[in-house]
């Protein structure tokens, strides 16, 4: 990361290079789902209002403090040029993004690079007078700033490697999705033993082999050896997949909702096409996101009461 303060123009300039490609980096910066996961320097976090991302449109957020203080801010979007480029002007405001005068207000430009294996954002943030810019700087900007481009890299450097180590092809399928209350892997064992099954993907993969997202609550020791996701073929190719849902961890699984029929499709398209059309009257319990593991995710319970979940993701 590059950062430097040009005084004689009045700007901040930063280069910061991810290791990710320019969709799932263009995706972080863009969407209010992501950005909520690392705009905010720890131990402050970002909540959405509201977004409207296009030319025109507006972002109102707010970062919210350890002791449950809001500070407000809006984003208004001048130019977005997909995937290469966007330019905004930012300002303090309360929670109904009326502007408080009272703090300066600077343009972003935030062009957007993929190189071979990497992207790479270079910032120029512009101030009206010096005297904006040196307040700023007084403020933390710097430091508050490098800290969230920290939470971003770590978010994409995880979303990235689970991506590519949990999905090698593209290829639909439909699989049974189970959750148990701490004995996935005894379940596991015992199914891989009736059916002489075999352990496929990553076969058990416990909580503490991965890195949580940035403001994730402490896990517990026990809590780490439980399993996050199992996977088992068994007859016919069939796949059995299955997490831990303990309540130590805030899940209440009752008989009825510790089972899902999983909907791997093809594209994001037609799995937003499916989660639609399949989800009409029924109850939508997660609506469609990107997740952490690197997964375009959802879940609901039909019109029928049967419990469906999908995931995409798409391979690199």
């Amino acid at each position: 990361m590059n950062f430097n303060v040009d005084k004689a123009n009045n700007k901040i300039k930063v280069e910061r290079e991810f290791d990710a490609p320019l969709a799932m980096v263009w995706s972080a910066w863009t969407e209010s789902e992501l950005l909520d996961q690392w705009w905010a320097p720890h131990p402050y976090i970002a909540e959405t209002k509201s977004m409207d991302f296009r030319e025109g449109g507006m972002w109102l957020y707010c970062m919210i403090g350890p002791k449950g203080e809001r500070h407000w801010s809006r984003a208004d979007y001048k130019t977005i040029k997909p995937e290469k480029q966007f330019v905004l002007l930012d300002a303090f405001c309360d929670e109904n993004g009326v502007i408080n005068k009272d703090f300066p207000r600077s343009t972003w430009s935030n062009i957007f690079k993929q190189t071979e294996e990497t992207t790479t954002v270079n910032i120029e943030i512009s101030y009206d007078k010096l005297e904006d810019l040196e307040a700023t700087i007084k403020m933390g900007f710097q430091e508050g700033f490098t800290a969230g481009l920290e939470n971003l890299d770590h978010y994409l450097s995880t979303q990235f490697r689970l991506r590519k180590e949990n999905k090698t092809s593209n290829k639909a399928r439909v699989t049974t999705y189970l959750n148990f209350p701490g004995k996935t892997e005894e379940a596991f064992n015992f199914y891989q033993k009736v059916f002489n099954g075999r352990l496929t993907g990553d076969g058990l993969r416990r909580f503490g082999d991965i890195e949580l997202p940035a403001g994730a609550p402490p896990m517990s020791e026990a809590d780490k050896k439980l399993i996050i996701h199992a996977e088992l073929t068994i007859l016919g190719g069939h796949v059995l997949m299955a997490t831990d849902a303990p309540e130590s961890m805030g899940f209440k699984l009752v008989e009825g909702n510790n089972m899902h029929i999983n909907v791997e499709p093809e594209s994001r398209e037609e799995t937003e096409r499916i989660f639609k059309e399949l989800s009409e009257g029924g109850q939508v319990t997660m609506p469609l996101a990107d997740m952490f593991w690197g997964a375009y995710y959802g879940s609901f319970k039909d019109k029928f009461g049967i419990n469906w979940m999908f995931n995409y993701q798409k391979t690199e």
